[in-house]
Order: C-alpha cells, then sequence, then structure tokens
C-alpha cells in the first residue's frame, strides 16, 4: 500500500502550521452552538461538540428552521410535534458538561417580522439557559447559515461559523438567502472553519481568518471492522456476496442512475444502501439485488463495513457536491474498504486510497478490480493510514486557532483602550 497523497500531505502540513504553537489551551470555556437535531445522524458538527465538551461546558441548540415547513407534508408536521415535545423537557444533559435544548422559534427562516420575534425569543431563551448553567462570557458557535441572523443580539465574546456545505447549494433551501447568510456570516465571525479546500477558499475572501478543517474519524470504533469476532448484521445474512456498501442519507446527490446501472449490469452483486431515504427511490426499489436497509445505530456502521467488498459514493457532480467532504471517506477508509467514488475534489486528495471514476463503465470496473484484489492485509494498510486522522487530533488544532485569535483579539482591544 503507497503512502497518503501528496496532496493530503499538503493539506496535513497547511493544518500543522495553521496554528500558534503558544497559544494558551482552550479549556474552561463555555460554548454556545448552533447545531441540528441532537438525534441524528452524527455529522462534523456532533463530533466536534462532543470533543469540545471534553474540556468544556457546551450548549447545544437543537436545528432552528433552514425552510419553510410544508404543512401538508407528514414528516415536516411530525418534526413540528417533536419540536415542541423537545421544548417541553428543557434542556437535557447529555454528558458531564454537555446540555442539549430544543429553542421554539418561528420555522419562517427569511420572514423579518419572525426574525425579529425569534431574535428576542432566543436573547430571553438562551440567557435564562446561560444563567441556570452558570455560563456567563461564552463563545457562539454557529453551524448553519441560518444562524447569521443571530449573532449580533445573544452578547458572545467570541463568534465561530463551522461551514460544512455550500448550503445554498442544497435543493430544499432557497439559495439566494442562504448565499446572503453565509457572506454574513463568514464576515461577521471572528474565526470559519470550513471543511473542505473550496469552501475555504471560497470564505477567505471574505474573512482572512478562515481556516481548512478537514473532518476527523473515530479511530476506534471504525478499527473494530477488522476484528475476526465482529458479528454480521442481521439483515445482511442472507445477501449473496459480494455487497456493494453505502451508508448515508439517500438524498438528491446520490447518482441513482449509477446505482441501478451497476445492478443490472451485475445482478450477482448485492448493493446495500444504508440510511434514511429523503427522496424518491422507486427505481431502486425495482432491483431484487438492491437492498435498501434504512438508517443504522451509528454504533452499527463498522458491522456493516466489515461485510462490505466494496464501500462507494455513488455521488452526483455538482456545485454541492464539489463543496462537499463526505465523513463516510475516512469512516470507511478506517474499516480498511476500498472505496470507489465519483470524482468528487476531496476524495481525489486521496487518489492512492481510492479509485475515482469518471463514467458508469470505470465505476463498475473499478469495483471489479477491488473485489478482485483486495485483502486483509491491504484493509490493514488502509486502517493504518487513518490514525493520525481522529476527531481528537482534528479539534485539537481548531481550539489552538480559536485561542490563538481570540488572543489576538483582546490584545488588539486593549491596544485601542489605551
Amino acid at each position: 500500500m503507497s503512502s497518503m497523497s501528496s496532496t493530503a500531505n499538503i493539506e496535513k502540513t497547511i493544518q500543522s502550521t495553521d496554528v500558534t504553537e503558544l497559544a494558551p489551551m482552550m479549556s474552561g470555556e463555555n460554548i454556545v452552538c448552533f447545531a441540528k437535531d441532537w438525534n441524528g445522524d452524527p455529522t462534523s458538527v456532533t463530533h466536534v461538540m462532543r470533543q469540545l465538551a471534553l474540556s468544556n461546558r457546551v450548549l447545544w441548540l437543537n436545528s432552528i428552521a433552514t425552510r419553510t415547513p410544508d404543512l401538508s407534508n407528514s414528516a415536516d408536521l411530525s418534526k413540528i410535534v417533536e419540536k415542541l415535545k423537545g421544548f417541553l423537557k428543557g434542556p437535557q444533559k447529555v454528558s458531564d458538561s454537555m446540555w442539549v435544548y430544543t429553542p421554539i422559534v418561528l420555522p419562517l427562516p427569511h420572514n423579518p417580522i419572525a426574525i425579529r420575534i425569534n431574535k428576542w425569543i432566543l436573547r430571553t431563551a438562551i440567557g435564562i439557559l446561560r444563567r441556570k448553567l452558570k455560563m456567563q462570557d461564552f463563545q457562539l458557535w454557529a453551524w448553519p447559515p441560518t444562524a447569521g441572523e443571530y449573532v449580533d443580539v445573544l452578547g458572545q465574546s467570541f463568534t465561530v461559523y463551522y461551514c460544512a456545505d455550500a448550503w445554498s447549494s442544497f435543493s430544499h433551501v432557497d439559495g439566494r438567502q442562504m448565499e446572503r447568510l453565509d457572506t454574513h456570516l463568514c464576515r461577521r465571525a471572528d474565526v470559519v472553519f470550513a471543511t473542505g479546500h473550496a469552501l475555504a477558499e471560497e470564505r477567505r475572501l471574505l474573512n482572512p481568518e478562515t481556516h481548512l478543517a478537514t473532518h476527523g474519524v473515530p479511530y476506534k470504533q471504525f478499527a473494530a471492522a477488522l476484528e475476526p469476532n465482529l458479528p454480521a448484521p442481521t439483515d445482511l445474512a442472507d445477501c449473496p456476496q459480494p455487497i456493494i456498501g453505502f451508508y448515508g442519507l439517500i438524498e438528491d446527490w446520490m447518482d441513482q442512475d449509477l446505482v441501478t446501472y451497476l445492478a443490472e449490469r451485475h445482478p450477482e452483486w448485492t448493493i446495500a444502501l444504508v440510511g434514511k431515504i429523503c427522496v424518491d427511490v422507486s427505481r431502486l426499489e425495482k432491483h431484487t439485488n438492491i437492498r435498501l436497509l434504512g438508517r443504522k445505530p451509528h454504533s452499527d456502521l463498522p458491522a456493516y463495513c466489515k461485510q462490505f467488498a466494496v464501500g462507494v459514493l455513488p455521488h452526483r457532480i455538482n456545485d454541492l457536491t464539489r463543496h462537499m467532504n463526505p465523513i463516510k471517506l475516512r469512516e470507511y477508509l478506517c474499516a480498511g474498504l476500498p472505496i470507489v467514488s465519483t470524482a468528487l475534489p476531496e476524495v481525489q486528495m486521496y487518489g492512492d486510497l481510492c479509485s475515482i471514476a469518471t463514467s458508469y463503465a470505470e465505476f463498475e470496473n473499478a469495483i471489479s478490480d477491488a473485489i478482485g484484489t483486495d485483502n486483509l492485509e491491504s484493509r490493514r494498510a488502509r486502517s493504518e493510514q487513518m490514525k493520525g486522522e481522529s476527531w481528537e487530533h482534528k479539534v485539537n488544532q481548531l481550539m489552538t486557532t480559536v485561542m490563538r485569535v481570540r488572543t489576538q483579539k483582546r490584545a488588539s482591544h486593549n491596544i485601542k483602550s489605551t
């Protein structure tokens, strides 16, 4: 197995020299985070906040609206009911230093009147919670761009924008409004962290304190896929081998035409798709060798990886995915899987560990090659490459950057005050 690609090594060098060794440690800080729903599938913000909560106090705010709900949609109605139930529970302690709270806001993210009302609601509710939890001076971390409407009214001493996607490119949101809010957050934040190279390059034009913050991996969790005694999931027990596997949201950025092409060309393959279904998949359901297994707990994913002959990233190539850094990339590698992907820029940076396909035929042939050449030694070598990519390591870099910038900010303020 060859070493990590030169581009990935350059990335590591940039990250290691992007921080100041003499910056104070980040410990005992208070953090309020506009995040996603806590009970959803873990994403980068979940892993980052869990790590931060090991040495700091974190108040996680469940998702505020990124779009206006459709009251004729049962899923949207169910989500509203769940929000109300979450609000009535109050702040829930999920670890020694982390609380989850569901704020109730008007789900009209771009309506000026609703925004005005929500500012009052959030300022009041967060103020009460901070007093209750003894979180006085605090940092505000924002994940969705819609948090940009509220960063000027909450009284934080430091603002971090954690940008994980090109939000304006999602099909279910108002792209123009999301771009406006993304721009506002970039300019308003003291630090911007971007999870992909393209995201970072574009946002650095708006804020010079923009830093690349690529994803980490829970190494021990996914390396368990290499353990011989890890049992197979029951819903894969009767599946013919080889199993071509994917997990994650089944959304409109998945190339279903590619998946059906593979299923039709290779009826002897089982194509296992693990994840919540968010789009019409009727064309996939027609194929008996495509298994739609639904969402699984994150803790169960290594067991699925162990059964996969190949892990695939069958993404369409568009503006959204060109800015995307799939969190499963490093998880697949940590589990030892050979990977076949469409030409996603972030995956191409690990090109010596993955096969990149620019056509359906190339994708098919790369899977066949991986099935024919993979072995346990190769899997262990891929997993070994991920040892330095832990979330602990990645978040330590974020904390060092935050403390350096905050120290400089305070020094600058003191100079201006004299």
